[in-house]
């Protein structure tokens, strides 16, 4: 295919990607990542992109009024996990990245993964760090295979200097640098649209596309604190942040026990799993559910206990985590869509028409 002649502009790629299926579309200059650490620097992919495009897609309202209602947990993690990040964007990223190929220009093209880096995508330490869900499967039915970690277990670097692929780099924060919203205290990446409910995705190339400035408009997160409080596993600080600046703007979010996150996340905890029959909390059988009792720190083998424990009460199919909590993203949704809030008129019903539920148990 002969090469279009015609300039290639940032409203030509914005049009293109909306049309195919983006919700939100922001384009940033790769300069905004000066001081990003070596092993999560997006330029080491594509070391002559001018320029990252930015996706965001809407997570649907609905597959949280499941869990809000304690009546449909499986959406969630089929839909808007396995759903956006295995079929909707990546179709958009491939729709795109042939438009900018056809204008003779590279279109490095990174859809929504995890456990892909040198270093940890769960708290970014490096070594073998295990992924729960699929360290299960690999012992139960798979014997001879891997171990599937939360880093590429044995990466060198290529050449000399370079970067032990496959480079992960922080979604959220280059959402940041293309200039479609800001970090909340949950560590959630938010937008003026949707608040907390989107995933996005990413082109990286050297077309010279004029960038979008960083966002400047009213704060989207509210310091609430609802995402602290909705917690159920408390494992978000009130008091204790994280900070870094990117292209120049101040990112602060509350800083976060991510292994404990992951374990409540995926498992709600007594009172907030509605699939494990009580007896099986209080029988805690070897000890296995410390960690969502209360009764120890978290980490890697902790939380195999939980899984070996709890797993089969709630296949996972999709191949995704099994959702169970969502806590975060309900609180911060109820509170945008007060007055005030950059969700307040967006839907005709609020997510939340009364008290959160809990299990007494």
């Amino acid at each position: 295919m002969k090469r279009g002649d015609d300039m290639l502009t940032s409203e030509m790629v914005k049009e293109a990607a909306l049309s195919a299926g983006a919700d939100l579309v922001g384009i940033g200059d790769m300069a905004r990542f000066e001081g990003v650490p070596a092993e999560m620097d997006p330029r080491a992919i594509f070391p002559e992109a001018r320029t990252v495009i930015g996706m965001a897609f809407r997570i649907p309202r609905g597959v949280q009024q499941g869990i809000e209602q304690g009546t449909q947990f499986y959406q969630y993690p089929s839909m808007a996990y396995g759903g956006i990040n295995e079929i909707f964007a990546p179709a958009v990223l491939y729709h795109v990245g042939k438009m900018i190929e056809d204008h003779g220009y590279e279109a490095a093209v990174y859809r929504n993964t995890g456990a892909r880096g040198v270093v940890s995508d769960m708290d970014g330490s490096p070594g073998n760090t295990l992924s729960p869900e699929e360290q299960i499967e690999v012992n139960e039915q798979a014997k001879n295979k891997a171990a599937h970690h939360r880093s590429v277990q044995f990466t060198r670097p290529a050449r000399e200097g370079g970067v032990a692929p496959d480079l992960q780099f922080h979604f959220r924060l280059a959402a940041v640098a293309c200039g479609l919203g800001e970090m909340g205290w949950s560590k959630m990446f938010l937008t003026p649209e949707f608040g907390p409910l989107q995933r996005v995705a990413f082109i990286f190339t050297d077309a010279p596309l004029e960038p979008d400035p960083m966002y400047s408009g009213p704060p989207i997160c509210r310091r609430c604190m609802a995402c602290v409080r909705e917690c159920p596993g408390q494992c978000l600080s009130r008091t204790e942040s994280i900070t870094v600046h990117v292209g120049g703007k101040k990112c602060e979010w509350g800083r976060l026990d991510e292994w404990k996150c992951y374990a409540f996340y995926t498992h709600g905890g007594r009172k907030f799993n509605p699939f494990v029959p009580r007896e099986v909390w209080d029988a805690n059988e070897n000890g296995d559910l410390n960690l969502l009792e209360g009764k120890c720190a978290a980490n890697e083998a902790e939380i195999m206990k939980v899984y070996g424990a709890l797993e089969k009460y709630f296949p996972s199919w999709v191949g995704y985590n099994m959702a169970k909590c969502g806590g975060c993203i309900r609180a911060c949704v109820s509170m945008l869509e007060k007055k005030g809030g950059c969700m307040e008129h967006r839907f005709r019903r609020p997510l939340r028409t009364g008290k959160a539920w809990v299990m007494d148990r």
